[in-house]
């Protein structure tokens, strides 16, 4: 009879029922984005194999090498082409004949 009356008074207090699995909630949340986070730090750590590093240093590609590569090219002939949208027939769109890359593939 006294257990009853207890389990139906913890049931009502509103601390109990709200307020520890919120406090639970925010300080397990707590610990594990702690663990996630330290992920990042342990990824910065990892080395990689020193010929790789070798190889990526060499190929350096920055924002002017590239600028000189296409500084040159010509765009008058350039042509603006819409992509096909998911239901439409890409090769209609783009002006292409679907019989005769039909035949191709045969």
């Amino acid at each position: 009879m006294f257990t009853h009356a207890v389990t139906r008074a913890l049931r009502k207090n509103k601390t109990l029922r709200y307020g520890v699995p919120m406090l639970l909630l925010v300080v397990g949340g707590s610990f594990g984005l702690r663990e996630f986070s330290q992920i990042r730090y342990d990824a910065v750590k990892i080395k990689i194999d020193p010929e790789l590093e070798k190889k990526l240093k060499m190929n350096k590609v920055s924002l002017e090498s590239e600028y000189e590569k296409i500084k040159d090219s010509a765009f008058d002939d350039w042509k603006n082409i819409r992509g096909p949208r998911p239901w439409e027939d890409p090769d209609l769109l783009q002006g292409r004949n679907p019989e005769s890359l039909k035949t191709k593939t045969i």
